[in-house]
């Protein structure tokens, strides 16, 4: 997303994963079934993930399996959609010594688009959670007090805060790509490395930042699987495209209109803290269009969706993974029902496991982003296990990851960016939002 993968994927068998463990020796073994995105149907058995560790310094984790996961969901085409979601479970290391280590995180925790930060916080807490749980004598403490509301001019300061604190050797985020366009300069002179569940400008990644590390692919992934579920699935031929302006929103919908190509395409950009969007909306009736795509967050697409459905407009809505979030169906109501939603995230439910234990913790069903920033504790808390525990150290055991998470295995190229591609859609239906799995190539 900024604030923010078309094509058939096989389910990849689980690989061998090196954890390092600071000290004390543990044997774990972790038994996980192989799952996919919601209404996938999984064939031949589940896989076993044995971990073992031995003097206290390298822990191997093997898994064995035969297994392929094929989604059961059918696009409106037709197709069906194979998923490729990996799920192995993150073994967690025991007898870890540590003190005064801190993991922060930064993004909006108020404001309109406030949910997705929550989403990224209580999945990252389900980690260090789970972490300090079995490693007594290493405490990692997690500030969740910089509350950006999204905002970069909010932001900046808060990044200055956080990279004059010395303790915190790890950040989780930027959640939103213009916060993080204009906090990477702070991080990167600081030396703290960061990883960001959910800004997925394509940009953000061209600028040589050596702390800058993204757990889910950009939008130059997301917008071609928008463009195969507007063409293949939708079927539409006419098109508006609106943006909001956002670094997120307009690279999104830039990305888009590119892909549409030779379609008859109507373009609008809005002012999202506009009281309405009617100059968009005008220009979407009377193009007669028969779909819209919105690049923008969950709060004004909720607006916009209403806006258009008053007018008139009864063309499908689409919109990116900034408007992934119930709070969409909350603010739009009935005017939301039917509407396509894409991500580069994988499914809340990918691991039922970690669903688990989220809806223990936090009493409600995990949501969008959520396991992609507990992928992103993780990362961090291997290299704490392993003895990185200064910005130094830790950036260049991050840079050089290579494990299998619960959305993907997580390995970064030399720009920060995630290795492997998928984009997922939701629709909603009944007021809910319903996972269909990967967009039918």
């Amino acid at each position: 997303m900024q604030k923010r993968r078309t094509g058939r994927i096989a389910a990849a068998a689980i690989g061998v994963s090196l954890l390092v463990a600071a000290c004390g020796s543990s044997t774990t073994t972790t038994t996980t079934t192989p799952t996919t995105a919601a209404g996938a149907t999984t064939t031949s058995g589940a896989s076993t993930a044995t971990t073992v560790a031995t003097g206290g310094s390298t822990a191997v984790t093997t898994a064995t399996s035969g297994s392929t996961a094929t989604s059961g969901s059918t696009a409106t085409s037709g197709s069906t959609a194979t998923s490729g979601v990996s799920a192995a479970s993150t073994p967690i290391p025991t007898g870890v010594k540590c003190s005064g280590v801190t993991l922060a995180f930064l993004g909006a925790l108020s404001g309109d688009n406030g949910a997705l930060g929550k989403n990224m916080i209580n999945g990252a807490s389900i980690a260090i959670d789970q972490f300090n749980a079995a490693n007594p004598g290493c405490q990692v403490k997690f500030d969740t007090t910089y509350d950006s509301q999204g905002d970069p001019t909010q932001a900046t300061p808060l990044a200055t805060t956080i990279a004059n604190d010395k303790s915190i050797i790890g950040l989780i985020g930027p959640a939103f790509s213009g916060e993080t366009k204009a906090t990477m300069p702070t991080f990167e002179t600081a030396g703290l490395p960061m990883i960001t569940p959910g800004a997925t400008n394509a940009l953000l990644s061209t600028h040589g930042w050596k702390m800058f590390h993204r757990i889910l692919a950009n939008d130059d992934k997301q917008a071609p699987g928008v463009v195969q579920l507007i063409t293949g699935t939708i079927k539409g031929t006419k098109v508006g495209v609106i943006d909001d302006a956002s670094d997120y929103g307009k690279g999104l919908a830039a990305s888009v209109r590119k892909g549409l190509g030779k379609l008859d395409v109507v373009d609008a950009t809005i002012d999202p803290k506009a009281a309405d969007y009617s100059s968009a909306v005008t220009a979407m009736k009377d193009a007669g269009v028969d779909t819209v795509f919105y690049g923008g967050y969950y709060a004004e697409a909720a607006k916009m969706v209403q806006q258009l459905r008053d007018a008139g407009v009864k063309a499908t809505f689409v919109s990116g993974d900034g408007s992934l979030d119930v709070g969409f169906i909350n603010n739009a109501g009935k005017a939301s029902e039917g509407t396509y939603l894409s991500a580069t995230g994988a499914p809340p439910d990918v691991n039922p496991a970690f669903a688990e234990k989220f809806l223990a913790k936090f009493k409600v069903k995990p949501t969008l982003y959520s396991p992609e920033a507990y992928d992103s504790a993780n990362v961090f808390l291997a290299g704490i296990a392993a003895g990185k525990v200064t910005r130094a150290d830790l950036a260049t055991f991050v840079s050089a990851y290579d494990a299998a998470g619960i959305t993907k295995h997580i390995k970064f190229d030399a720009t920060g960016e995630p290795a492997g591609s998928a984009v997922f859609y939701t629709l909603v239906t009944g007021g809910k939002l319903v996972s269909k799995g990967l967009v039918p190539s």
